[in-house]
């Protein structure tokens, strides 16, 4: 759209300006707040929650199955249903640290309720009779999804606040935070399933669960005791009224051509005037939400700024940025089906293999997840140190990669995590056809469970590139404003994921069962689980060919210093 016409701005009193003065303001810390001095702490508490939320969830299909008897795929349904709104719900928490608490005391309430929750669990699988148990426990496990949705959405967004972007060396330090935060995820979560996972199997339910809630205690007291070094930011205004209002202001001006009939268009107010750093510059994508900012002869001849027929060009900007994630997030769908089978058909596979270690010790069937924390672990030091480097050399580019680049191979690696988990499983099946074990629902299988690490290590493979890509695309294309909302969005795809899991088992289990055989059962060894996998490998083989097509068309957020500055380089 042509802004040669830009009008002078007018005079408003309007909640998106004041947000971003807001943010402004409150991003004025102290030099002894921030940095990594702050974000360590916030890290140690990502953890331990991390460390409490594996230790339950790792195993929580095995205590569904063999503590409350469920049957198999309703116990996988059960799984993929509660990480589903655990995932979800976020973006209610999203919202209400954006609008109403600000991220600090967003993430104090969650923790609190968290731990109310954890204390929940522990009596109901110590204590409570067992008719009152089943009841009492999801009461527990949804409270605790209560006390995620505040936690997760806010916590590393919190933490990637302590650096400032205005300053080139925490902007670095911010591109190679996400990395080690999530290397400190899977440290917690290897720590429960190396420890935890064997607690609950082999000294009982209680005291595992109270191993948890005794590091979500102390996770709780170290988080308080960096309150001195934080930098924080208050509640920013509803996300939700900027994107409406920029749809609602496109809308009313629906019929005007360009800046034709207009007196040019509004580009930004006089607070913009002292800030142009965090100013996104204009796209060509997405011009129909420009009309917003045409200025027409009501906006002219009006006194104030109506924010509901008029927005700045920054503000619809961002409303672009927003629109423009929604593609990418529902590429990656996929990819969280796949990393779902971690904690649901994998366990289950290894339960039915020779896990012996010595004639003394028995490997818990969860506890095989260490080997994709392990594979993170290695992999992250490498990626980021060796990697990195090495790429920027070829590429020119900061991050060696691009984050959508780094999405895709993970994409890919998980296509061939499906392929290899097919190949184990037919392997497994092809044994106890011919150990004649078809029927035996309790024997073990005479393959040892190593044949499982291979799957595992290239999910670990696929997480390194596609859940660190995903964090940080969605921190970093997303407006300062949103950014806990960009968090939830990255969270949602996990939970819309396993959603999506639970349909396709449901789905597969109905057309499966028409031709005699079902694909998906209480009896694994009579089960098709190599077909369902080679099933979810052809579908997720589709969505990167789609995914790779919207990437290259994908427009990465501008600021309008940055193009100005590119400018004056080629003039």
């Amino acid at each position: 759209m042509d802004t040669s016409g830009s009008a002078p701005p007018l005079r408003i009193q309007n909640d998106h300006e004041d947000r971003e003065q807001n943010l402004i303001c409150q991003e004025e810390p102290s030099s002894s707040r921030g940095g990594w001095g702050a974000a360590i702490f916030i890290i140690f508490v990502e953890v331990a929650e991390r460390f409490a939320y594996y230790g339950m969830a790792g195993n929580l299909i095995t205590y569904l199955t063999n503590e409350l008897h469920e049957p198999v795929p309703m116990a996988a349904k059960n799984v993929n249903t509660w990480v589903g709104v655990s995932s979800l719900l976020p973006i209610l928490g999203a919202f209400i640290a954006d609008a109403f608490l600000g991220r600090f005391n967003t993430i104090l309430v969650s923790s609190i309720i968290y731990l109310l929750a954890m204390v929940l669990l522990t009596i109901t699988v110590s204590v409570i009779p067992l008719h009152y148990q089943k009841a009492m426990f999801f009461v527990a496990l949804y409270m605790l999804s209560i006390g995620l949705a505040g936690h997760k959405p806010c916590v590393q967004t919190f933490a990637a606040d302590q650096f400032r972007e205005d300053s080139p060396e925490e902007k670095k330090a911010k591109s190679s935070f996400f990395n080690w935060w999530y290397l400190g995820i899977t440290v917690g979560a290897s720590a429960a399933i190396l420890v935890v996972i064997y607690v609950q199997d082999n000294v009982g339910w209680a005291a595992g669960f109270g191993i948890l809630t005794g590091a979500i205690a102390v996770a709780l007291a170290v988080f308080l005791f960096g309150y001195k070094k934080y930098r924080k930011q208050g509640p920013l205004g509803s996300p939700f009224t900027t994107v409406a209002q920029v749809f609602v202001a496109a809308a009313r001006k629906r019929h005007i051509n360009g800046t034709s009939a207009g007196f040019g268009v509004y580009s930004r107010d006089d607070k913009d005037q002292h800030e142009t750093r965090r100013l996104l510059a204009q796209t060509s994508q997405l011009r129909c939400l420009d009309k917003a900012i045409i200025i027409d002869h009501l906006d002219a001849s009006s006194k104030n700024r109506n924010p509901w027929r008029l927005c700045s060009l920054n503000q619809v900007e961002q409303v672009k940025l927003v629109l423009r994630l929604i593609p990418v997030w529902m590429c990656c769908l996929l990819f969280a089906v796949v990393q779902s089978f971690v904690q649901t058909l994998f366990t289950k596979q290894g339960s039915t293999m020779v896990r012996s270690i010595g004639p003394n010790f028995k490997l818990p069937q969860a506890s095989l997840q260490i080997f994709l924390g392990l594979t993170i672990a290695v992999a992250i030091p490498i990626y980021d140190r060796v990697f990195v480097p090495t790429a920027r050399k070829f590429t020119g580019h900061p991050s060696g990669i691009t984050i959508l680049q780094r999405i895709g191979i993970g994409l890919f690696l998980s296509i061939i995590s499906m392929m290899v988990a097919a190949l184990v499983e037919a392997k497994r099946v092809g044994i106890v056809r011919d150990q004649n074990l078809l029927d035996n629902l309790k024997a073990i299988v005479p393959m040892k469970v190593w044949w499982l690490i291979p799957q595992y290590m290239v999910c670990g493979l696929s997480d390194v590139f596609t859940i660190v890509g995903l964090q940080e695309f969605f921190y970093d294309q997303t407006p300062e404003a949103m950014r806990s909302m960009g968090a939830a969005a990255y969270l949602s795809v996990v939970g819309v994921g396993n959603f999506i899991c639970t349909a396709i088992i449901t789905l597969v289990q109905a057309i499966s069962s028409k031709s005699g055989e079902k694909w998906l059962t209480d009896n694994l060894n009579r089960a098709h689980l190599d077909y369902f996998y080679w099933l979810i490998a052809a579908l997720s083989t589709l969505n990167l060919c789609v995914y790779v097509w919207i990437a290259k068309g994908f427009v990465y957020k501008k600021l309008e210093a940055e193009e100005t500055s590119k400018e004056k380089e080629l003039a």
